[in-house]
């Protein structure tokens, strides 16, 4: 029973004294008294305590706010893009809106039924997360399956920056072969410039030291300088920034029509990267990750002592039985001298606007020169290194 109603009979019924009445209940005799009088007007509806305070809270969200709240996280679903707290935030505060916090989104949310509470997931506290501290200081890379709309197969080949979140590549292939994650990813680092690292599973496109041997990229990157690591087996978390990017692209894929062919599946995804890099906040940068990726000084990797410049540009090339390779350079064509010692020999070219390097298969350096634009054969010196 209700204290208060007991207190009330207890005088008003067994007519017992409001002094022993408070002294039972450990109330005041005066609290006794104004519940007794509030009985005596209204009955025990009048015991029920009242709501203090305004009708509307001076600090409620303005309904408004609410309705735009609401509107732009169905706007972000409907679209296929994360519509977390967050991400609903950020774009808010871009039309201008007086924006309420995070926090205050979310129950929101969860009030109008768009989020259902999780307690059971991992607190954030229990995460143990690692991130490069440059861009280009590590590319993470995987591959991820897709189907198109006659339910044929087709892999899709993606490279994420560790930094920075910004999708370097995300390329739709028949079949992801070793051959063609090497053509991506030197027709990536022409436009992005060379990582210093690469992270990637154990797959057989990126290993093959199970085997005993090396794949075309293991052999390519050594031979630039460019650490390769590769992740515990059946341990995705360690490649989590590409595997959690996979899970938002497929999200966006599920809301646009089967693509028929590759050219309308690739326009799709080259649609989701230019959202995804330039417009979407990523949580855990705060702004879209290509202005992370502009906003520090890239790191390079270093090759025999000296960083390669983020402008270089790689070009394979074998050496002609005369002992030269061939570059191009502003439409006109140079000859560079080698060696007939290393004729048949697969060789890089790092073109850093006139420095030019010419780095074997095995990493070893032939060559090294400025290039004079104004001859066609590039002789070897007795200075070369």
């Amino acid at each position: 029973m209700d204290l208060a109603l007991y207190a009330v009979q207890a005088v008003l019924v067994e007519g017992r004294s409001v002094r022993d009445v408070a002294g039972a209940t450990g109330r005041s005799k005066s609290w006794v008294q104004r519940h007794a009088a509030l009985y005596r007007m209204g009955g025990e509806e009048a015991l029920v305590p009242r709501r203090r305070g305004p009708k509307v809270s001076p600090t409620q969200t303005p309904a408004n706010v609410e309705d735009a709240i609401v509107a732009q996280r169905k706007e972000l679903v409907e679209g296929g893009f994360d519509a977390g707290a967050r991400t609903v935030s950020y774009h808010l505060s871009q039309r201008g809106l007086a924006v309420p916090a995070v926090s205050t989104i979310h129950r929101i949310l969860v009030r109008r039924g768009f989020v259902t509470p999780q307690p059971q997931k991992r607190p954030r506290s229990s995460w143990q997360r690692f991130e490069a501290d440059l861009p280009n200081e590590c590319w993470q890379t995987d591959m991820t399956h897709w189907h198109l709309k006659d339910d044929r197969h087709v892999e899709i080949l993606n490279f994420i920056d560790d930094h920075s979140r910004a999708v370097m590549a995300s390329v739709a292939v028949e079949v992801a072969t070793a051959p063609e994650v090497v053509r991506i990813f030197f027709e990536t680092a022409a436009t992005y410039g060379l990582p210093a690292s690469l992270l990637s599973d154990n797959g057989a496109i990126y290993t093959a030291a199970y085997r005993g041997a090396a794949t075309g990229l293991e052999i390519e990157l050594a031979s630039l300088g460019i650490a390769f690591k590769h992740g515990k087996p059946y341990h995705p978390q360690t490649q989590g920034k590409v595997e959690r990017y996979h899970r938002t692209l497929k999200a966006y894929l599920r809301r646009r029509p089967d693509a028929k062919n590759l050219r309308v599946l690739q326009a799709q995804i080259d649609c989701f990267v230019l959202t995804y890099n330039e417009e979407r906040p990523h949580q855990a940068r705060g702004c879209p990750p290509m202005q992370a990726w502009r906003a520090r000084d890239r790191a390079t990797p270093v090759l025999d002592g000296q960083p390669l410049p983020p402008a270089t540009k790689v070009r394979h090339d074998k050496v002609d039985t005369t002992g030269v390779v061939t570059l191009r350079y502003r439409s006109k064509l140079h000859h560079i001298g080698i060696g007939r010692a290393h004729k048949g020999r697969r060789v890089l070219l790092l073109v850093c606007d006139l420095d030019i390097r010419v780095i074997a298969d095995d990493g070893e350096l032939l060559r090294r020169l400025t290039l004079n634009p104004s001859v066609d054969y590039q002789a070897i010196s007795r200075t070369t290194v």
